[in-house]
């Protein structure tokens, strides 16, 4: 870094990043250290105002997860709802659960319960999937958010225990379940955050349920120039997914989230 500067943030935009993922939960530690970069080209990685942007939005769309789940929690389970952590990269960085990097997508660590994105996701969700609009953006945090919503509630390690003593076929089918049930509490989320929070604008919406169809199995498979395989599915249809994400959106609830008990998946 030169002085007063990272990258290609000054020392005022550092401050504010800063600033945000001390009191919002974002570790950007790894942005900051050159996420990995000691495999990447070109030495340190540039931290630019691009960069910046994208730790405020993610840092709103944090805060209003962590606002909605815990008064969620409160009212329909009469318990406290725990944050999750976001950690904040470029490029590749190390989890406990395996590296990070802009080629595995946002997913959720059980064994650090944290969050882990790449700040470069956004540009390949609206540039290469073709979903564009902030909001489509939050349904993708939401969507992690939730996951770690599972573990709180102990569904994913009961599945997760399921899936390790299971067949492929049905470890698949398994993990198709727990991302729609992370779908639909992303809509219950969204359900709350309008009530509550006075967030939700007009089309935010549909730019959530036109993420939700641009990132189902089938569609992926297709886009990729295969045929689709519904027994290697891992996530769900597109139609699922923006099922699901409704369902949720339209009641609110947890208990509406029930995608283990049903033959309607």
């Amino acid at each position: 870094m030169g002085v007063g500067r990272a990258g290609g943030l000054g020392l005022g935009g550092m401050l504010a990043v800063l600033a945000i993922s001390y009191f919002l939960g974002i570790d950007i530690t790894p942005m900051l250290n050159g996420g990995g970069s000691s495999i990447s080209q070109g030495g340190e990685v540039e931290v630019t105002e691009a960069d910046q942007q994208a730790a405020e939005f993610v840092s709103v769309t944090l805060a209003d997860t962590e606002e909605v789940w815990s008064g969620v929690f409160q009212s329909q389970l009469g318990r406290p709802y725990n944050p999750v952590t976001l950690v904040l990269f470029k490029q590749v960085t190390q989890s406990p659960c395996g590296n990070a990097s802009g080629a595995t997508g946002p997913f959720y660590c059980p064994l650090d319960k944290k969050v882990y994105l790449d700040t470069d996701f956004f540009v390949t969700l609206q540039r290469q999937m073709g979903a564009g609009g902030d909001f489509a953006a939050a349904y993708v945090v939401a969507h992690e958010v939730a996951h770690h919503v599972q573990d709180e509630l102990g569904i994913l390690s009961q599945v997760n225990d399921i899936r390790q003593r299971s067949g492929e076929a049905e470890s698949n089918a398994l993990s198709v379940r727990i991302e729609l049930q992370a779908d639909c509490l992303s809509g219950a989320w969204a359900n709350n955050a309008a009530q509550t929070l006075g967030t939700i604008e007009q089309g935010d919406i549909a730019e959530a349920m036109n993420a939700a169809a641009k990132i189902g199995d089938d569609t992926l498979q297709r886009n990729a120039g295969r045929r689709p395989m519904p027994d290697s599915f891992t996530h769900g249809t597109s139609e699922q997914r923006q099922r699901w994400f409704a369902e949720g959106f339209k009641s609110g609830r947890i208990d509406a989230c029930d995608t283990f008990n049903t033959n309607d998946i």
